[in-house]
């Protein structure tokens, strides 16, 4: 896969997925792009999508129970709609756990990002 820009690795992995975690996968991607049109998209550390826009906003890393977003300065952000739900110890970074049958609330997901790269930009 080394040859591929990182939109195609990330397109390749949502389809190798194939079930709910490609298509939960694919919601948060989306919402990201459409969050910041300028967001940079890499794929890392063997395989796992990165987001980028002056720093690393999040990563999204598929396992086999849930789908992990992972905040690089998430124990900055405001996080008035509670998404946030693991890695809360961390001094840094916060995630949100997706598990089959969860939905991703567009608008406080949405908010949350653009509070991460307002955070990168300050």
């Amino acid at each position: 896969m080394p040859d591929r820009r990182p939109s195609e690795q990330i397109d390749a992995r949502i389809r190798e997925l194939g079930d709910w975690r490609g298509e939960t996968l694919a919601r948060v991607r989306e919402l990201i792009k459409s969050a910041d049109p300028d967001v940079v998209e890499e794929w890392k550390w063997r395989g796992v999508p990165v987001w980028y826009h002056d720093g690393m906003v999040c990563t999204g890393e598929s396992y086999k129970d849930y789908v992990k977003v992972t905040f690089a300065k998430g124990a900055s952000l405001e996080d008035p709609a509670g998404l946030f739900n693991s890695s809360l110890d961390g001094n840094t970074r916060r995630a949100i756990d997706f598990r089959e049958g969860d939905t991703v609330d567009a608008t406080a997901f949405t908010a949350l990002f653009r509070a991460a790269v307002a955070l990168n930009q300050k």
